[in-house]
Formats: C-alpha cells, structure tokens, sequence
C-alpha cells in the first residue's frame, strides 16, 4: 500500500492573527507553527493502514523551508518519506496548489493507492485542493471522511450526513479528504524524531501555474466583545436569575 499525504503548515490553532503592514500576509515573527489538524488525522491513517497492510508513507507539503519541520514531525510519527515543494513562503490559491500536487505525482516515478488530504486546511478553509487534484488526475474521490477502511484494491469510506453516515466504496486508487476525529493523532516520541532525522527528505521548486483566485488583501474578523452582568447578591436575585431563565427557555 503506497500512500500520499499532502500537508500544510499553518498557525498554531488558537494563536492571535496579525496581518502585515499592506494586509497581504500573516505577520509570523511570534507565531507558533503546526500541521492542519485535518491533515494530522490524515497522516495517523495512512501510518495505521500501512502498519495494517505494509507499504509505506510520503507525506507532501508546499511551502517555505520552515515547512521542512512539519514534514519531519509526519516522518517522526511513522511516515516513511518525505518531499517539500519549496516557495518563498507566499500563499497560493488552490489552483496553483493543486497544480504543483499534481505535477509532483506525476513527477514521483511510482503509483500512489492512496491519496490523503485534510479535509481544509486550518487557515484558509478552502476545501478545493484535494478535489481539484483528484480531477487532474481523474481519480474517485470521497470529502469529509470520518472512517476509512481497505479491502484488496477497494475503499470503503463514512462520511456525515444529517444524523447518520453515507458510505462510499471506491475502486483503488483514490483520493479521500478526511476529516479530525477520524482518530487520535500520536504525538512525535523523542525516538521518533530521532528516526526521523534519518528519513529522505526532498526538496523541489514547483512552477507557480494558479489561473484562479488572486488575493487582493487579508482582513481579520472583529474580536468578540464580552460582557458580565452582577446582578446583586443573597436571595434578592432569585426573581432576577428566574426571569433569565424564563427568558432563555429553561423554564415556564
């Protein structure tokens, strides 16, 4: 079982958002840096189908050189190989990305059974790149998957609908965008990274061939604003915290 996973690095989730001086880009002088949590998920799949079946893992990623600490975090966690598309560390829209993936593929000199993205990427949430790379290649592909499972040269994959699942099976190879709680992503032992070290990492300069969205500027939401009523204190506020809940619903 050969399988692909394509990552991205991205903000630390959760981290405070500062745009440069012409809104163009993401200050990064004081952020933290991660895999996409989608694209953790879709790396501990492919690592456990491969523990399953045998085969092995090259996970992928677009970026500048600091990506190359992404990668070695997949390889740590039992991905077999690596590649980074070099860029100067600008962002490219989904066309353009899903372009360099393809060529890449292409390029690789090998077969891949699997193709694994996250299902979006933390940042920018634009859900296109593994259905645009599945298209180029015209491979079946499965969105927004929370289970995945191999038979011989089929896939059976579950996804979320209203209250329950669809299923989907699938002639190998495919392309499946997953989805976090697929499982629980292991973290990188102290072993791990040293193995890690070991592992081939390439490198390559991808032509930039988008044709698509063009970024204008970046904008970041407004904050939410919080506020705390005291509504007094004793048994006086009884009737108060009654007529809140009324309000809300919790009581007639």
């Amino acid at each position: 079982m050969e399988i692909l996973v394509c990552i991205k690095r991205v903000p630390t989730t959760g981290a405070k958002i500062v745009l440069t001086a012409d809104s163009r880009a993401i200050e990064t002088r004081n952020l933290g840096f991660t895999i996409s949590p989608h694209e953790e998920c879709a790396v501990e799949a492919a690592v456990q189908l491969v523990e399953q079946l045998g085969g092995s893992v090259t996970v992928l990623t677009l970026g500048s050189p600091d990506a190359a600490q992404q990668l070695r975090d997949a390889l740590a966690v039992g991905a077999d190989k690596a590649l980074l598309l070099e860029t100067d560390g600008g962002e490219w829209e989904p066309m353009a990305t899903a372009n360099a993936i393809v060529a890449a593929v292409k390029a690789a000199g090998q077969t891949f059974d699997l193709l694994l993205f996250g299902n979006e990427a933390a940042d920018s949430g634009d859900y296109q790149v593994g259905v645009r790379v599945a298209h180029a290649l015209d491979l079946p592909c499965v969105t927004g998957v929370k289970a995945l499972e191999i038979e011989g040269r089929s896939a059976a994959a579950k996804r979320e609908a209203g209250g329950g699942f669809e299923r989907y099976e699938v002639n190998l190879p495919a392309v499946f965008t997953v989805k976090e709680g697929i499982n629980l992503p292991r973290y990188p032992s102290v072993p791990g990274r040293l193995r890690a070290k070991k592992k081939p990492l390439e490198t390559s300069t991808p032509q930039k061939n988008g044709g698509g969205l063009e970024l204008v500027k970046l904008v970041t939401p407004p904050e939410q604003s919080k506020s705390a009523e005291v509504l007094g204190s004793g048994t006086a506020v009884v009737p108060k915290i009654i007529d809140i809940l009324r309000e809300l619903k919790f009581m007639d």
